[in-house]
């Protein structure tokens, strides 16, 4: 199982995370990424399997403190931050001018 952060624009600011089998993972999160906007995960996969996937996603929700590292994040509602992720939908790959040197170092070592 994978730990997926759900980030939308809810004004409970919960930023949930939930499980997905390494499959469902596979699918939301293809060719390495590890960020995935919701409405181009509909858009790749069609809106029947990304409601398949996303409905037992909603089903494995886990706490925070018992999650063993965050896998990836899927956004929802996200058009205003759409053109700050990264073109590679890889957290590696975010824009130097967006993280702190620490994690630059990180990501250039990881790249």
């Amino acid at each position: 199982m994978k730990n997926v952060q759900i980030i939308d624009d809810a004004v409970n600011a919960t930023f949930s995370i939930f499980q997905a089998t390494d499959e469902d993972f596979a699918v939301i999160f293809p060719e390495g990424r590890d960020i995935e906007l919701a409405d181009e995960l509909v858009e790749r996969v069609g809106e029947e399997e990304a409601n398949r996937i996303l409905s037992l996603l909603w089903e494995r929700p886990i706490l925070k403190r018992d999650a063993m590292g965050v896998h990836g994040t899927l956004f929802y509602d996200a058009d205003e931050r759409r053109e700050f992720l990264p073109h590679t939908r890889r957290e590696v790959d975010w824009d130097e001018r967006f993280v702190n040197e620490a994690q630059r170092t990180l990501f250039r070592r990881q790249r």
